[in-house]
């Protein structure tokens, strides 16, 4: 009963859009002509899984996904584990440590798009400085250094998120187990892997998890870096331009309803695997 008003505010702005698009996704409806559609049954995901441009869509997510959260989570646990020790201006590292996550998002693709651009951006100019380059490079144009862009990019945006969660959980772990470590022996590498690293892995795990879904439905960081370009378009950029583009609401929707789907099996999954003890009892 005391859910019952919080339940209904979600019905009607997250239930109700999800239920429409399903709708629309099982008929021909286009963009000019909302209201004149026929009902086309599975035809539109029997279409989507012979597509090529969407298993495209789907390899490049996955790749940005796996390769950006594995980046995000290895440096924001060495960010946390450095910045967990006692040192000189510790406050002022962890504020500074926020700008890039606190930046819209929006607003950092932008601003990293004139920093990579191939004629007057500064990261071809230091690069070229250092003689690591001959000439530049188009960062965000060319298909062999598109998707690595977009994922250094959203790497330096993300990992402040991954360190600061990791941090929180750090400084939960009680100094006598590092004290006792000390007392028995045991070294740095088998103090972090057998005392830190099992009592911080499910906080770690759930900034793992909300990264791969946040990565998984990416768009606006690809979008305003590289637009429709099929060397980087995600799932959700490729639904976008489905739906606005080719004003094709139904076969939009379908898109966009499977990348509803692999969030949802892929939070599934990684709740599972992860054995995430989410009840007081401690039951998984």
């Amino acid at each position: 009963m005391f859910l019952a008003p919080a339940l209904l505010v979600l019905a009607l702005v997250a239930g109700w859009p999800l239920g429409r698009t399903v709708f629309f996704s099982l008929t021909d409806a286009r963009l000019d002509a909302l209201e004149e559609w026929r009902f086309l049954g599975l035809s539109n995901y029997t279409f989507l899984l012979t597509d090529p441009d969407w298993w495209g869509a789907v390899r490049v997510t996955l790749v940005f996904a796996v390769v950006s959260v594995t980046l995000e989570t290895v440096l924001g646990l060495i960010i946390a584990l450095t910045l967990n020790a006692r040192m000189r201006g510790r406050g002022v590292v962890r504020a500074a440590m926020l700008v890039p996550w606190a930046i819209p998002t929006v607003v950092s693709a932008q601003m990293w798009a004139w920093m990579l651009h191939d004629q007057h951006g500064v990261v071809n100019a230091a690069l070229m400085g250092m003689g690591l380059i001959a000439q530049p490079l188009a960062w965000t144009a060319e298909p062999g250094v598109a998707l690595a862009a977009v994922i250094a990019v959203d790497v330096w945006k993300s990992t402040p998120f991954m360190a600061l969660l990791t941090l929180a959980a750090l400084q939960l772990v009680p100094n006598e187990l590092y004290e006792a470590a000390k007392v028995d022996g045991l070294g740095p590498v088998g103090t972090f892997f057998r005392i830190t690293l099992p009592l911080i892995w499910p906080a770690l795990l759930v900034a793992i998890l909300f990264r791969t879904l946040d990565a998984l439905r990416v768009f606006d960081l690809m979008y305003v870096l590289t637009g429709n370009s099929r060397a980087t378009a995600s799932m959700s950029v490729h639904a976008r331009q489905l739906l606005v583009d080719f004003q094709d609401v139904g076969y939009g929707s379908a898109a966009a309803t499977m990348v509803a789907l692999v969030v949802a099996l892929v939070a599934v999954a990684l709740v599972t695997l992860g054995r995430l003890r989410l009840s007081p009892a401690g039951r998984a």
